[in-house]
């Protein structure tokens, strides 16, 4: 498993990784990003805002670097950082399949991207991913797993997953939706010659969207790596969009909303990988602190009731605009 790196690691962030979501392609649905990115979001002015990001990331301890197929040019990205950074041959690279990106690097497509977890769409994709990341890929997952995905029975596919497993390929999958909790327990079934085929799971979890919390906890006790995502809610939990509790636990602590809410989630025993989500260098260092906020009982507390009802959380997700 690469991720016993990051367990022999000693820095207070190598259980933070950065996500490339939010900076490999000029839309997507985080709030204030046009404050973020500002006007110009061409290819090479994200490439470079990506690098330095990483860059800055490295330096500040942090060890997983997640893409995927749909993130714009996420994998382009990260490959061109890791050939100029060959000493950074500790880091952990994660990527993703089963989305295909088709806004065409503008922010105002129909559709900005579409999912299809078929054996194709995964040989055509492996393909890709391996054309820019080659033997630096440790993690391929696949993306958004939801309880009615083929990915669960299609036994073709797992044999082309587990063959990928059999030549050093760690293979995980993400989830969303308010069943990402049936998705994670399903997935936990799947094996292959006996064997269990998934070795991560990558959930949503966050103050707003508690639910696959119990499932999650199953996973790590059944041997997987749990990373979680959209710790920040897509922005909700940063200022000035976070709700009143969490603002006053931040002010508590003297620290920004975005180091609490991350905070809360490395509290998880079974959180093995917490993303940020970063779009700018002081983002990403304001995340960063999550490593050292110390909560107290009553601020976790206070924290865990601004938790919703997922259906209603998924639902608000959904009508996020574009950006």
């Amino acid at each position: 498993m690469p991720f016993a790196r990051l367990a022999a690691a000693t820095t207070p962030t190598c259980h933070l990784g950065l996500g490339l979501a939010a900076v490999g392609r000029p839309g997507y649905i985080n709030l204030g990003r046009d404050r973020d990115l500002g006007a110009d979001r061409g290819v090479e002015t994200l490439r470079t805002r990506t690098r330095e990001l990483l860059d800055a990331a490295y330096a500040q301890g942090v060890r997983y670097f997640d893409a995927a197929r749909s993130y714009g040019r996420s994998e382009e990205f990260l490959a061109d950082w890791l050939r100029a950074r060959p000493e950074a041959d500790d880091v952990v690279v994660g990527s993703k399949w089963g989305y295909t990106y088709t806004a065409g690097w503008t922010t105002d497509a129909e559709e900005h991207e579409v999912k299809d977890h078929s054996v194709q769409t995964y040989e055509r994709q492996r393909a890709e991913t391996a054309e820019l990341l080659g033997d630096r890929l440790d993690l391929y997952q696949i993306h958004s797993v939801t309880p009615d995905s083929p990915a669960l029975t299609d036994k073709e596919l797992h044999t082309r997953l587990a063959e990928a497993a059999a030549r050093g390929v760690t293979v995980g999958f993400s989830t969303s939706g308010p069943a990402q909790a049936d998705a994670i327990r399903a997935a936990l079934a799947v094996t292959v010659d006996g064997e269990p085929l998934f070795r991560t799971v990558q959930s949503t979890y966050n103050v707003l969207e508690t639910s696959a919390a119990p499932a999650l906890a199953e996973a790590h006790d059944a041997g997987l790596t749990v990373i979680v995502k959209e710790g920040m809610a897509n922005g909700r939990l940063a200022d000035p969009y976070a709700p009143q509790a969490l603002k006053d636990v931040a002010a508590e602590v003297f620290l920004g909303c975005d180091a609490v809410a991350l905070a809360f989630v490395l509290r998880r025993p079974w959180a093995g990988v917490v993303l940020s989500g970063a779009a700018t260098a002081a983002q990403l260092a304001s995340n960063l602190h999550a490593a050292v906020v110390d909560l107290d009982e009553e601020q976790l507390a206070a924290l865990a009731a601004l938790a919703e009802d997922p259906r209603e959380y998924w639902e608000r997700r959904a009508a996020l605009p574009w950006h």
